[in-house]
């Protein structure tokens, strides 16, 4: 069967890769610690699975609107208004079966072959791997370790042009945990406003910040024709496996958004939907629960990784990842990361994963127990040890 060329050009999210690795060597008896995997190790709050139980018993089982119900689409609505600052509408909403299609419907909707789309690098996988799908021209912003992976606006701002034809912005940022203060927003937002240049602010993680208050790029002066938010439930409300998202966009995008999902999903399940509305509206105490479990889990990881010879760890503002630098001990990203996996058991991921410029780094989620973590810490030490 002939494979179409795009085909070549299309990356994969290499977290799933590795979490097969470690299954099997889990089959075969090893014991793993998994810190590669990007999702809560936390339940879904009670209160929102019961919704979704009472919604199928209800009958909500048909299809619905591509954009989603009305419901959630004015529940989110409300949300973005009041935690964004910025006037959101039901109409400026788009729910879907997870925030990535979000991600790819944008980039189909926006960008031509050719066109030149702004990324941060290291950065979530799947956006370069879109960019180059559908034939545009990835270009990086990189992340640097000694600004604490907060991204340079001055960068991203000379590089910014006529060909630009869209900026993907990412904070708290995976894999490094960086953000952008709201001067830097303020900049992006005067510099994509000059040049007419839509953004896609993937906020996922924008719940989960530990020493600071989330700022959208949405809310600065000039954005209101060009901001795209991306969101969802799974990191916030550890729903990964209800495969919810959303955007919020001006009106016209959303109906393009919408006519993309109509001829690829049809529309989100419906039954999720209706827990979402919970989700959304009901309480939000596990949510300032898990984010203070996450905040100590962050602290305890990064001083445990301070203390590993030859490896220096950045203390990350949001999310829950960790990016340290392990340049000092000699390996690749792959190869330590190979290497911990095989020998130690502990599964972690290449700074590679995340784009060229990850060489030099391992990423670790810290959504998993201080027990696991701390016996992931000892295993690295003892495999490093050994290598001396």
């Amino acid at each position: 069967m002939r494979l179409s060329e795009r085909m070549a050009r299309l990356g994969t999210e290499t977290a799933f890769d590795v979490l097969v690795r470690a299954r099997a060597l889990e089959a075969q008896g090893r014991e793993i610690v998994h810190l590669e995997i990007g999702e809560p190790d936390f339940d879904t709050p009670p209160h929102i699975t019961a919704a979704a139980i009472e919604a199928l018993k209800g009958g909500a089982t048909h299809y619905g609107p591509s954009a989603g119900i009305p419901e959630l689409r004015e529940a989110v609505a409300e949300d973005s208004t009041r935690r964004r600052g910025v006037k959101a509408t039901p109409e400026m909403v788009v729910v879907t079966p997870g925030a990535k299609p979000i991600m790819f419907f944008v980039i189909l909707a926006l960008v031509d072959p050719g066109d030149e789309v702004l990324y941060p690098n290291p950065g979530f996988p799947i956006y370069e791997s879109m960019i180059r799908y559908i034939g545009g021209v990835p270009v990086p912003v990189r992340l640097r370790e000694e600004k604490g992976f907060d991204l340079d606006v001055d960068q991203l701002c000379d590089k910014l042009g006529p060909r630009t034809r869209l900026v993907i912005l990412n904070y708290p940022h995976n894999p490094t945990g960086g953000g952008i203060p709201e001067a830097g927003l303020r900049a992006i937002a005067d510099a994509a406003a000059r040049h007419g240049v839509p953004v896609l602010s993937d906020e996922i993680y924008g719940r989960i910040l530990y020493d600071t208050v989330h700022a959208s790029i949405a809310a600065m002066p000039g954005m209101e024709p060009l901001a795209i938010v991306l969101d969802g439930f799974s990191k916030t409300y550890a729903m990964t496996g209800w495969r919810l998202g959303y955007g919020v966009m001006p009106a016209p995008m959303a109906q393009v958004v919408a006519k993309l999902q109509t001829n690829s999903t049809s529309c989100t399940a419906t039954f999720s939907q209706k827990a979402a509305v919970v989700a959304l509206r009901g309480d939000q105490s596990s949510v300032e629960r898990m984010v203070a479990e996450f905040r100590r889990r962050r602290d305890a990881i990064v001083e445990g990784l301070r203390t590993v010879p030859g490896v220096q760890c950045v203390r990350p503002s949001g999310a829950f990842y960790v990016f340290p630098n392990i340049t000092g001990t000699g390996y690749s990203s792959r190869a330590l990361a190979d290497r911990l996996l095989e020998e130690a058991g502990v599964a972690c991921l290449s700074g590679t994963a995340f784009g060229e410029f990850g060489e030099g780094h391992l990423r670790f989620s810290y959504a998993n127990s201080m027990e696991n973590i701390e016996e992931a810490l000892g295993r690295m030490r003892r495999l490093l040890a050994r290598s001396r």
